[in-house]
């Protein structure tokens, strides 16, 4: 009778271990949600494919979202309850997803301390309220000085030698009576490009979450960048992010201000015969003796409010400690020049012997984190148009940031009702 039972209670514990097992195995699938588009997000799919062949019970389907699009996508499929269990995404968006309350603070998914693994820098921008909103993946996404090689042998030290150079580089090679080869290349559309300069007048967009416009500083700010272009004559008279990022690529441009984002493309083997790259911190102004601070964020991990789920969570800890090995983290540096999170990274030779991506720390080095608060966004739409209209010599400067201002107060009081 005691074997009998004996034998009963073995096969009831062998059943209960396969039982255990089978659920430990369970299949779970992930989604990850990403603004990165290729060649980056081919290497997203690969280590995604590296983890699920370490752990087979785990599924990663990888969705990919224009910037604007992810963030709203997001909201919308949170509020219902429903959407990814990863974002892949950029600083700015953890303000308004953290005031939607539809990400978590990094301490409700990831073990306590985990992000003193992190560089200052890269935790800045994701700070609110006290709280840290997102892993950092990678830092930077900074606008700095790139320059052709070919053409200038290094960068200018402060603006007023900057405009000299530039000045000596501007050439009309045909005599048609517009140049074929500029000075300064930048982005006139977009307020972003106006930041580092704001900056190195003394100025910024905003004090916490009071909109700060109309000063001295954005009035000499404007007057600067309007007379590069009309007084020293060393820009295009049209120049858009495309326009200016083909000019340089075709070798027609001495210098320009643009992102971490476009030197992978820069460096590539069929542009190396038009530009020998360089890169430095974009010129200090010669007016204030300050440098130029372009706004700084990265690329994070944020996390849903909704993924609750421990196994859930579990699995998608192990996919954020994946990509934030130094392995990982080291292989996006060298092939990708993307700057690391990691503090162990920053004395590392990888980053320290290649002369593209120290200058690129250089520039990081005297840039400022970009307000993470909901408030940067009305802020930005309220800039823009002004913007534009003093480059297209609509409008003075003074009255420009008059206007920025009143459109800033006023988007943010429609933002808040």
């Amino acid at each position: 009778m005691k074997k009998r039972l004996f034998v009963w209670l073995f096969i009831c514990a062998m059943a209960l271990g396969m039982m255990s097992n089978v659920m430990a195995a369970k299949t779970i699938n992930l989604v990850m949600w990403t603004q990165q588009g290729d060649p980056v997000l081919g290497e997203i799919q690969r280590l995604c494919k590296e983890y699920t062949k370490k752990y087979p019970n785990i599924r990663v389907e990888v969705l990919n979202y224009s910037t604007e699009d992810i963030r709203t996508n997001f909201q919308t499929a949170a509020f219902a309850g429903a959407g990814p269990d990863l974002l892949w995404t950029v600083s700015d968006h953890a303000g308004p997803l953290s005031v939607m309350k539809i990400i978590n603070p990094i301490d409700k998914v990831m073990p306590r301390g985990y992000e003193k693994r992190f560089t200052d820098f890269s935790l800045e921008a994701v700070e609110l309220d006290g709280k840290v909103w997102g892993v950092p993946i990678s830092v930077g996404n900074h606008l700095m000085l790139l320059y052709n090689k070919n053409i200038i042998k290094e960068a200018p030290k402060d603006t007023d030698e900057m405009i000299k150079v530039a000045k000596e580089v501007t050439i009309d090679k045909n005599g048609d009576g517009t140049p074929d080869q500029y000075g300064l290349l930048w982005n006139f559309d977009e307020p972003f490009w106006l930041a580092p300069w704001l900056g190195g007048f003394g100025g910024w967009p905003l004090d916490g979450r009071k909109p700060t416009l109309d000063t001295p500083a954005m009035v000499k700010t404007l007057q600067f960048m309007h007379d590069l272009k009309f007084k020293h004559k060393i820009v295009p008279m049209e120049c858009n992010y495309d326009g200016a990022d083909a000019l340089f690529r075709q070798g027609k441009g001495a210098m320009m201000i643009n992102g971490d984002w476009a030197l992978f493309g820069y460096l590539d083997r069929r542009t190396r015969k038009t530009v020998d790259l360089g890169v430095d911190r974009i010129p200090k102004v010669s007016e204030t003796g300050k440098w130029p601070s372009p706004m700084t964020s990265g690329q994070y991990f944020m996390f849903p409010s909704y993924l609750t789920d421990k196994e859930r969570i579990k699995a998608v800890r192990g996919l954020v400690y994946q990509f934030e090995s130094k392995e990982v983290q080291t292989y996006f540096l060298k092939e990708h020049k993307r700057l690391p999170s990691l503090k162990s990274m920053l004395k590392d030779p990888a980053l320290t012997n290649d002369p593209i991506m120290s200058g690129s720390m250089r520039q990081l080095e005297v840039g400022r984190p970009m307000p993470t608060v909901p408030e940067m966004r009305p802020t930005w739409d309220a800039m823009r148009p002004e913007m534009q209209a003093v480059m297209a010599g609509k409008i003075t400067p003074a009255q420009a940031a008059k206007n920025m201002q009143k459109a800033a107060e006023q988007g943010i009081r429609e933002m808040n009702k």
